[in-house]
């Protein structure tokens, strides 16, 4: 029997992720294979990391791509620096927080979750009052939920003798971030956001204080930092601890390029530029924005729909119409502003003007 093609649409990715690809990173993913202990594929994820310390804004030398996507990001920077015995505070101000409360509680750890109203900052004051001395205090930087940006830096300026977590998957690439200069302990990101690669690996990085911390044998072993470390950084042989995902290395290391080719600081004005486009040109069709004035973040605007603003139509049909007749992808709410909230994305390759013209006008011709 002949088998026939799938054949797939080309999207405009304006949701929470992912975004369109770098052209370079999808070119990236052709290149010759080449084994994981290969010196070529070696030199290549060398360089990789280093690309990685740049747009984190750190020298950590345990600065890498976890082979998995964000959420295994999450769970190595979780799995390996805390346990029973110890106490976590976490920041919920959406989703992603509340997840980093579940991955607490799953290794043993004591969990206080600090709740927070969905479209606020990080109230540091209650965090610093939730416990006297935790193992770690944990943060979103950018949640992608609300399209909330926290004030990180301040939370390290006070974390004392705790590690500081910091969720950047959002961030990354699209706003400021200096993991060294704000007293991160551990960060880790997505690639499939505004490094404008695919999804599936998780850049993280590690301080030295917090190598020193991490368990001697975590609960995972696929994400144990112990023996990562003896492939990912070090000179000479590497130990094998899995097949590295190798195109995909490839592909990120590419990415990288085409960001530190055009320049961080541009690329980041770019995110903010085309995110300012994006909420005044909604404001402009009649809704509203959700994230605190001054806290609202670049790379994704969070949107209210106004009680009948869509006439007969529902968010989803609206979202539906908009993929169908004009290949573009929005995100909808979750949690408590499910229904309520768009979340409109402008990451990585998608952060162009011309998408939020063909969105504006798309919207436009939906409304009447």
């Amino acid at each position: 029997m002949a088998s026939t093609e799938l054949v797939l649409t080309d999207r405009i990715l304006m949701g929470p992720g992912p975004c369109n690809p770098y052209p370079e990173a999808v070119q990236a993913l052709g290149r010759p294979m080449l084994g994981h202990l290969d010196p070529e594929f070696i030199a290549l994820l060398d360089e990789t990391n280093e690309r990685l310390r740049t747009v984190f804004g750190t020298s950590n030398a345990l600065t890498f791509p976890v082979s998995g996507t964000g959420s295994a990001g999450m769970e190595a920077a979780i799995v390996n620096f805390v346990g029973p015995g110890d106490t976590v505070v976490v920041a919920v101000n959406g989703v992603f927080g509340g997840r980093m409360v579940d991955v607490v509680s799953r290794t043993g750890a004591e969990a206080i979750a600090v709740e927070h109203e969905w479209g606020q900052p990080v109230d540091i004051d209650r965090m610093v009052a939730a416990h006297p001395a935790p193992a770690m205090f944990a943060m979103v930087h950018a949640e992608t939920s609300t399209g909330v940006e926290s004030d990180v830096a301040a939370m390290g300026a006070r974390k004392g003798d705790a590690l500081l977590l910091a969720d950047c998957v959002t961030s990354l690439g699209g706003v400021d971030l200096q993991v060294d200069g704000w007293g991160i302990d551990i960060a880790y990101s997505g690639t499939q956001k505004c490094l404008g690669v695919a999804p599936g690996l998780a850049p993280l990085t590690v301080s030295d204080r917090a190598i020193e911390r991490i368990k001697p044998t975590p609960q995972s072993w696929y994400l144990d930092l112990n023996m990562i470390a003896a492939y990912v950084t070090g000179s000479g042989a590497r130990a094998y601890h899995h097949t590295a995902p190798i195109s995909m290395i490839m592909s990120l290391h590419a990415g990288l390029g085409a960001v530190l080719a055009e320049g961080l600081d541009a690329v980041r004005a770019r995110h903010q530029a085309v995110g300012d486009a994006v909420k005044q040109g909604m404001v402009d069709l009649g809704f509203e924005l959700f994230a605190a004035e001054g806290h609202r973040l670049a790379p994704l605007s969070s949107i209210v729909i106004p009680e009948g603003h869509l006439g007969s139509m529902t968010e989803a049909e609206v979202r539906s119409r908009l993929l169908g007749d004009y290949g573009i992808e929005i995100g909808g709410g979750l949690g408590p502003v499910a229904g309520k909230v768009w979340r409109i994305g402008s990451m990585g390759h998608t952060a162009r003007q011309r998408n939020v013209t063909t969105l504006l006008g798309a919207l436009a011709d939906i409304l009447g």
